[in-house]
């Protein structure tokens, strides 16, 4: 607030009190002692005989702020509320503009992750937009259960799966008027969700975004883990606050107009899980922030305020168990036309920005890696280094652990010559740091910390660590961090592979220095270690390992190979027992991740031989995903089935590049999104595959068109398809025909779920010709929901009396009616009927 301003205010209240006011005004000013401060002089009051020399002395007196305050305590004392209570409201309106030009300056600049000490960009120039979708989290239920809600269920599920949502809409009302006061932001490491939240401060603080929150307060919880003093909420906000004496009472006044933006919630070092009586609702009491923390989360304390959250998806669960997120959504990353604007931000040079692009994207697995920011940034950043150079443009890595690799290699270059010969002992120290902290959930490192891991070489540390300074009490400290999360997690992984001189792991019983540990812990609760497992699998791909120790000068020893192997194939993250069948599926798309990193098709098609299938559910495939799929698939040594349900694929052209990816991915694709231009090749595969036994494309609308299509594929002699389901596929009487010719032909289709279509009579009609073919060998068909009435049951009873195989007809939520079920009846009295289950 504008010292003139503030003046303003209070000479406008003073000026308000009649003579008589003014004279007790001045007198109980002269002994109020406020806040332990010295009173204004009697001589000087004596000299005020008029508002504006009041005013004047007080702000030289106390400071235009603490004036203000001065001022209000005074009125309510001699009953003038009125005037107090507009003061306080000017003073309020005031303190929200100040606030927010305090907000824009702290968040007009950034600093580049490595740039010179005092270098700074502007966000704005740096901001390139990220491609968000609103998450749906599925409630899985019984299959005949959701075939009775109905086909407009399958019509409403399919508009709420993964619409891309916008940040400006992110605390707007759905679709039953409900605003949401929790909302979650999901990202995977480095995809750019701490940039977003800057971002949104940024443009609300320039009255571009959420008007309607007074005050927003950003919370990095890695800081946070560093704070030991006790405090209150009161002195949380505070501290975000431009001023030592912020109007809290006035702030706290209306939570409902309050949101916190809680930056990295799986960075926290503390549980949420503590007994209620320990929580605080008081945001003036004083205790450990991790109470003050976890009361907020928790909404036990100021539950009327709105809170923004981010985090990576492996704490997703962690955060689900106390709160009750109401809206979440998941950053995807860059578009292709995202990255391309990306590239020309971060070089100045547009020719160098072009060139560098176009080069790029040129090699097709580095460019769909480039999604991810923090992978665009390092890409951007060799780049950039070889151009600096004169150096021709290099770039062969295709996996994110080559990626990284790459970038260490690429700051090693700057090192002298000298400072090179202690270079892999420096490694091992920092790879020491960095394993200690993953494990401890630490981030930020103080001085100790570096000094008790020898890390004292001040010229090189600059190069992989940042330093900055915090506040410890009364007294300012000095911490430093890895330039982002994920190369902490790069050189954690690092420490398990580095071969071992005996000079970086003095404790060997330690637990931090054992894989198996790491991979048990992973395997159980520490979902947190998903990248440095990651790192792991790439560290041992031959290729990028040569070219780091060729960098370095360091051993990697790839030993642990044959534990990486064992844990593959024995995790619970990893396999999953299906009831009766008893197949070992993969139920972690991380699986194949890791997979992809290593690169060693004998590695892979061993790890892979041990499961029969694949089973996800509710995931967003970026193109990065659908790639590394893509690549297990091709290694596979007995693929059975991949059961995908509630699944998206995202694309930029995205019915061409899904289309491409059904050839490998046809195994229960349910809601995909997918559409007749798919069902092609899905031909094609029913006519090729000897192992594909099972295809669900429930909730896509492939429409009659589309099932032509299929049916080719089906009708086709190579074809081994056992189970098709086809709920919610926009199909009408217009297929049966096509259908009818299917199962008086193929020898293998055993179930064939066809319910929530409008089939109707007629197409009931049609199907019934196909039924009592005598080469028929359906023995399950679903008819739930497809508009039929009793005059197909005459149709339905012919079948019953007829068909040797059916065994179980499922044709609830119809319209048959009393004469429709007596038709059915003279069907299933038949003595050649075989029907054992109806529903």
């Amino acid at each position: 607030m504008a010292r003139e301003n503030t003046k303003d205010f209070l000479l406008e209240a003073l000026e308000d009190l009649t003579l008589d006011m003014f004279e007790k005004f001045k007198y109980k000013l002269s002994y109020i002692d406020y806040d332990e401060m010295a009173n204004l002089s009697k001589y000087l009051l004596k000299k005020a005989n008029d508002p504006v020399k009041l005013a004047d002395y007080m702000c030289d007196h106390y400071g235009a702020d603490l004036a203000v305050d001065v001022a209000i305590y005074v009125l309510e004392r001699i009953n003038q509320r009125d005037t107090a209570a507009k003061l306080k409201q000017e003073k309020g309106k005031d303190y929200k503009m100040k606030y927010r030009e305090h907000v824009q300056k702290n968040y007009h600049w950034i600093k580049d992750m490595n740039a010179r000490i005092g270098e700074m960009v502007t966000l704005n120039s740096r901001y390139t937009r990220l491609v968000l979708v609103s998450g749906h989290r599925h409630e899985k239920k019984k299959e005949h259960e959701i075939m009775a809600v109905g086909r407009r269920h399958a019509e409403i599920m399919q508009e709420q799966v993964n619409s891309s949502i916008a940040i400006s809409d992110l605390f707007k009302p759905d679709r039953d008027r409900q605003t949401p006061k929790t909302v979650v932001i999901l990202g995977a490491a480095g995809i750019g969700k701490t940039m977003t939240v800057r971002k949104i401060m940024l443009d609300w603080a320039s009255e571009g975004l959420y008007r309607q929150f007074d005050y927003v307060f950003y919370i990095h919880c890695r800081e946070g883990n560093l704070l030991t003093a006790q405090g209150s909420m009161a002195d949380m906000i505070s501290k975000c606050c431009p001023s030592d004496n912020p109007p809290l009472a006035e702030i706290l006044r209306r939570p409902e107009k309050l949101l916190f933006v809680i930056d990295g919630f799986d960075e926290l070092r503390f549980s949420l899980d503590r007994p209620q009586n320990d929580l605080c609702s008081d945001p003036w009491e004083m205790k450990p922030v991790e109470i003050i923390l976890s009361s907020l989360l928790r909404k036990i304390l100021l539950p009327e305020c709105s809170l923004l959250i981010t985090t990576r998806p492996a704490a997703l669960q962690k955060l689900e168990q106390y709160l009750v997120c109401e809206r979440s959504a998941e950053i995807l990353g860059f578009s292709v036309a995202d990255r391309e604007e990306y590239f020309y931000k971060f070089f100045e040079n547009k020719e160098e920005g072009r060139k560098s692009f176009q080069f790029v994207k040129g090699n097709e697995m580095v460019f769909t890696m480039c999604l991810v920011p923090i992978m665009c940034w390092i890409v951007c950043t060799v780049m950039k280094q070889q151009l600096e150079s004169g150096e021709d443009l290099a770039q062969t890595a295709k996996t994110t652990t080559g990626i990284y690799i790459l970038y260490v290699s690429s700051l090693l270059k700057s090192l002298s010559s000298k400072l090179k010969q202690n270079l892999h002992i420096i490694l091992k120290r920092l790879c020491c740091l960095a394993a200690d902290g993953i494990w401890k959930q630490r981030v930020l490192f103080e001085e100790e910390a570096i000094n008790e891991f020898l890390l004292n070489q001040r010229d090189t540390l600059p190069l992989f660590l940042n330093e900055s300074t915090f506040q410890k009490g009364i007294v300012c400290g000095s911490a430093y961090s890895f330039i982002h999360l994920s190369v902490q997690e790069f050189f954690a992984s690092l420490f398990y592979v580095l071969e071992d001189d005996g000079e970086t792991r003095d404790k060997q019983d330690d637990p931090k220095s054992d894989v198996k540990k790491l991979l048990e812990n992973y395997g159980n609760s520490r979902q947190d270690f998903m990248l440095t497992v990651r790192f792991l699998f790439g560290l041992l791909n031959k290729e990028p390992r040569n070219a780091l120790e060729k960098e370095t000068g360091c051993k990697i020893s790839p030993e642990i190979k044959e534990e990486l192997l064992m844990w593959l194939q024995t995790s619970q993250k990893t396999a999953l027992a299906v009831n009766a069948e008893k197949r070992a599926v993969i139920h972690d798309l991380e699986a194949c991740h890791c997979l992809y990193e290593i690169q060693d098709e004998s590695f892979v098609k061993t790890a892979l031989g041990y499961f029969t299938g694949i089973y996800l559910r509710d995931i967003n495939f970026t193109q990065l995903d659908q790639k590394v799929l893509s690549f297990s698939i091709k290694k596979w040594p007995k693929l059975e089935s991949l059961d995908m349900g509630y699944c998206s694929f995202i694309s930029e052209d995205h019915e061409e590049h899904l289309d491409q990816q059904l050839a490998k991915l046809s195994h229960l694709l349910e809601w995909c999104k997918l559409t007749a231009a798919c069902c092609g090749l899905l031909a094609t595969v029913l006519s090729t595959s000897q192992c594909l036994t099972e295809l669900r494309l429930r909730g896509n609308a492939l429409g009659d068109p589309g099932l032509r299509l299929l049916c080719e594929g089906l009708k086709h002699t190579a074809c081994r398809l056992q189970r098709l389901g086809l709920w919610g596929c926009s199909l009408t009487d217009a297929c049966c025909g096509d259908l009818a010719t299917v199962l008086s032909t193929n020898k293998t289709l055993l179930e064939l779920g066809l319910s929530a279509n409008a089939l109707g009579d007629a197409g009931v009609h049609l199907l019934c010709e196909g039924l009592k073919h005598p080469a028929c060998q359906l023995r399950v068909l679903g008819l739930w929901g497809c508009s039929l009435t009793d005059a197909c049951c005459g149709d339905l009873a012919t079948v019953l009396s007829t068909n040797k195989t059916l065994l179980e007809l499922g044709l609830g939520a119809n319209a048959l009616g009393d004469a429709g079920v007596r038709l059915l009846c003279e069907g299933l009295k038949h003595p050649a009927c075989h029907l054992k289950e109806l529903w």
